[in-house]
């Protein structure tokens, strides 16, 4: 017969026990009173830590013109990079509208080419 020793944190010096027998023994008596006042009767559980999600570029840093972009942004400084980067983003804008009018394209390929703008920019490296 095998003998399995048991032990259970949280008791001052221990739970230890020799295990006699098969699975299907049941704890009685003395080991039993033990273990009870061993389990604490309330778990304190916490909030789960939950992390801010970020809007981060998935290429960033990748693409032919990233590098170019990186570097104009530090030595321009951010603000006044991420102001020509909005101009710049909005005359795009506006180039694509006035292709969408004179092929006759509805707002919603509008909306989609202006997607695929994006995708293709972040792709290049321009919104690095």
């Amino acid at each position: 017969m095998a003998t399995t020793s048991i032990s259970a944190t949280g008791f001052k010096g221990g739970l230890a026990t020799s295990f006699h027998g098969s699975w299907g023994t049941s704890i009685v008596g003395e080991d039993y009173a033990m273990l009870v006042k061993s389990v604490p009767n309330h778990i304190r559980v916490s909030k789960p830590v939950r992390f801010q999600p970020m809007m981060k570029n998935v290429n960033e840093g990748k693409g032919l013109f990233a590098p170019i972009v990186v570097v104009t942004r530090q030595i321009v400084g951010k603000k006044r990079f991420n102001q020509l980067r909005g101009k710049a983003i909005a005359l795009h804008s506006q180039v694509i509208t006035e292709f969408c009018k004179s092929i006759g394209a509805d707002a919603k390929q509008r909306q989609g080419l202006i997607r695929l703008a994006k995708k293709n920019g972040e792709k290049l490296g321009f919104l690095a």
